[in-house]
């Protein structure tokens, strides 16, 4: 049966290797069920919804890209994406999360028409490459800044920001703090090394830790500073939880935010999930050698229906936009192939489900070693964005799209300030013939909605 759906010998594979490529697979990714929940409950909903959404969505997806595209990558919640929808959509803008649920389930919607024509590619191919790399580097600078925030190593101060004092509150703030350093220490150590489920073990080693430190007393609970016990309920998943945030998407209270608000808000995500995915199915395509002697991705049509009808899902079930993970590269590198992978990837996903009150059980600190990691390995594009002379005119606006991203804490500001830059410096310097006609349009919108908004 899996050789007739899968194509197993064509693609130079087999059960056992697909089977144990998807294991690796979830292993590097399943960071995500703990840090979606403690990213997203901090608009207001429930950490447990959230997680059960998550795993279903990753569930749609993943067995969308394996049975329509055949191909070995797997989705979830994009990194960045949540960021974007918690602190910029939710907290900056003061969007409701069901509203921004929408706007998610519209832009997967858009995506879905897009997908089944060439619109999505030619987009695609109207943004020049250094301001692609960019926005992979602003979002992985803004995600690092949220998990120096969420270890308590970045607080206020007249500076704007300043590390903290750990030996202040240290046995809550203090020692959570410094849980977190260690807990960074440890994961890159097992990146470096090249351990599987890396990101994983590090989240659940910092957390063991912190038990550890509540045990001895140099961790001690106090709720009224929101230092709360380290030690999970044992208890079986809340699946009614899920009522909480399924379907929520729908019921809409604009309030004062407006509507031109919410088309740029749409469009912000069009943008960072438009880029993320084509992104990650080209690179880890190449690792893997799937693609053609023209340099393109034979399944791409379907890949990317996929990733679009997973988005649409995951808003109706109540988690931010899904896309597909990079960390899919670790399956590939374990000889995954084919949709067998991905179709594993997913079963275990929803197996997950069972485990709810674990996840949703660790602690911010934790998890903020994942987040600072993980906006390294988007950083690291910033070697491939040229710096010489002759590529000033990209490189610029490109490095200004980096920096408004953690200063300016949003990712669209970013990627406003990016694209506006670029046609004007182009423009100016002579070198009209470097802009597609795509790109003025942008400019024009992004420039409209700061002369109105």
């Amino acid at each position: 049966m899996f050789e007739k759906l899968f194509k197993l010998q064509a693609n130079k594979t087999n059960v056992k290797t697909e089977l144990a490529a998807g294991l690796t697979t979830f292993m590097t990714m399943a960071y995500i069920l703990a840090v979606n929940p403690s990213i997203l409950s901090s608009t207001g909903m429930d950490s447990t919804a959230v997680l059960l959404a998550t795993c279903l969505a990753s569930f749609v997806g993943t067995i969308c890209m394996a049975l329509w595209a055949n191909l070995p990558f797997a989705l979830s919640a994009g990194m960045g994406l949540n960021a974007y929808m918690a602190y910029t959509v939710c907290g900056t803008m003061g969007f409701s999360w069901q509203v921004a649920l929408f706007a998610v389930f519209i832009e997967g919607i858009i995506f879905i028409i897009l997908s089944l024509t060439n619109v999505r590619e030619a987009i695609f191919n109207s943004i020049p490459l250094p301001l692609k790399r960019a926005v992979s580097v602003g979002i992985g600078l803004f995600i690092a800044f949220i998990g120096l925030q969420n270890a308590g190593l970045s607080v206020d101060a007249s500076t704007l920001v300043t590390i903290t004092d750990f030996t202040q509150n240290f046995h809550t703030t203090g020692i959570c703090a410094l849980l977190a350093v260690i807990g960074l220490l440890l994961t890159s150590v097992l990146y470096i090394k090249k351990v599987k489920g890396s990101i994983l073990i590090g989240i659940l080693g910092t957390w063991i830790l912190g038990m550890l430190c509540q045990l001895t007393g140099l961790y001690v609970p106090n709720p009224d500073a929101g230092a709360y016990t380290l030690f999970p309920t044992l208890g079986i998943t809340d699946f009614t939880k899920l009522s909480q945030t399924f379907g929520q998407c729908f019921k809409l209270d604009f309030g004062n935010v407006g509507i031109l608000n919410f088309v740029v808000v749409i469009f912000s995500f069009l943008f960072v999930d438009l880029f993320d995915t084509l992104g990650t199915l080209i690179g880890v395509s190449t690792k893997a050698n799937m693609l053609d002697k023209d340099g393109k991705l034979p399944a791409i049509k379907p890949a990317l229906l996929a990733d679009a009808v997973a988005t649409s899902a995951g808003a109706v079930f109540g988690t931010s936009t899904t896309t597909t993970f990079v960390e899919s590269s670790a399956g590939v590198a374990a000889g995954g192939r084919t949709g067998l992978t991905a179709l594993t990837t997913a079963v275990l996903f929803l197996i997950s489900m069972l485990f709810a009150p674990i996840f949703t059980a660790i602690p911010s600190f934790a998890t903020a070693p994942a987040l600072i990691l993980v906006g390294f390995l988007m950083f690291s594009t910033v070697t491939e964005i040229k710096l010489t002379e002759d590529t000033y005119t990209s490189a610029i606006p490109a490095y200004l799209c980096i920096i408004a991203m953690p200063l300016f804490y949003s990712i669209s500001e970013g990627i406003s300030i990016g694209v506006i830059s670029y046609v004007i410096i182009n423009l100016i310097c002579g070198k009209r013939k470097e802009i597609n006609p795509i790109m003025y349009v942008l400019a024009v919108l992004f420039i409209l909605k700061y002369i109105f908004l």
